[in-house]
């Protein structure tokens, strides 16, 4: 049995022709219309977090602007910026928004750096360190001529980053400041924290560079049945099977 072929009428697919065709002109004439008409001309430009100018945008057609573009080019002269989010907001105003990176800790290079959770380096506004921000030490060899706004891919980078983000998720460590993270040897790896409300007293502990995770549980439960002890403990050691808890007392 021979299968019966559909065929639409020549009538329908010449109106649905001239339909497709309509609208594609109609689409294009709303289109030059709102490119070129002095209503969407930009009157105003509403910046956030920054005293960047985008004056050379006014009087440009709302429509016509490449925001994106617009976007990585002020994002590129914006190093401390995680992005720069442009918006229209009609009829003639563009909203822009430049969503600074959050630093995590300080990096000691020839000058303060600040980096965030991704591992960005940044020039820091202000006194972070005052502002109770850890202090990243040993990069100082690994990283020749940091530059701002550039992610550095170092395994001791991953591992600082990753001591200060167990140091803070920890409950049992809520209370003590981490001061100074150490990693220019990852395998010797660790860190010097205060005790809570005190600004010069305070014990290292050793993490070395695996593991942090675990080690920082244990460190946590130590610390927590150790409580009081704290003001006589020179140093925690968890690089090993059993971890090594060194009092100052002791020879």
């Amino acid at each position: 049995m021979k299968k019966q072929k559909f065929k639409l009428p020549v009538k329908i697919i010449l109106i649905l022709a001239i339909i497709l065709l309509a609208v594609y002109f109609l689409i294009g004439y709303i289109w030059k219309v709102l490119t070129t008409s002095d209503f969407f001309a930009v009157g105003q430009v509403v910046v956030r977090n920054s005293n960047t100018s985008f004056d050379y945008l006014k009087g440009r057609n709302i429509f016509s602007l490449d925001l994106k573009g617009q976007a990585l080019k002020a994002r590129l002269g914006c190093p401390d910026c995680r992005l720069v989010r442009f918006a229209r907001i009609f009829p003639d105003c563009v909203f822009v928004d430049f969503v600074k990176r959050k630093p995590l800790a300080l990096v000691k290079f020839y000058r303060d750096f600040a980096i965030d959770e991704q591992g960005v380096l940044f020039y820091p506004t202000g006194s972070l360190e005052e502002a109770g921000l850890p202090v990243i030490y040993g990069l100082e060899t690994k990283i020749f001529k940091p530059t701002p706004g550039t992610r550095y891919y170092r395994p001791e980078i991953s591992l600082a980053l990753s001591i200060i983000s167990e140091f803070k998720a920890n409950k049992n460590l809520q209370g003590f400041t981490l001061k100074r993270v150490d990693v220019a040897n990852p395998e010797s790896a660790g860190f010097f924290m205060f005790l809570p409300k005190q600004e010069r007293l305070g014990f290292e502990v050793r993490t070395g560079s695996n593991n942090i995770r675990t080690k920082m549980m244990i460190l946590g439960g130590l610390v927590k049945q150790a409580s009081k002890e704290w003001a006589n403990i020179k140093y925690i050691d968890l690089r090993f099977k059993e971890p090594v808890i060194k009092l100052i007392n002791e020879f």
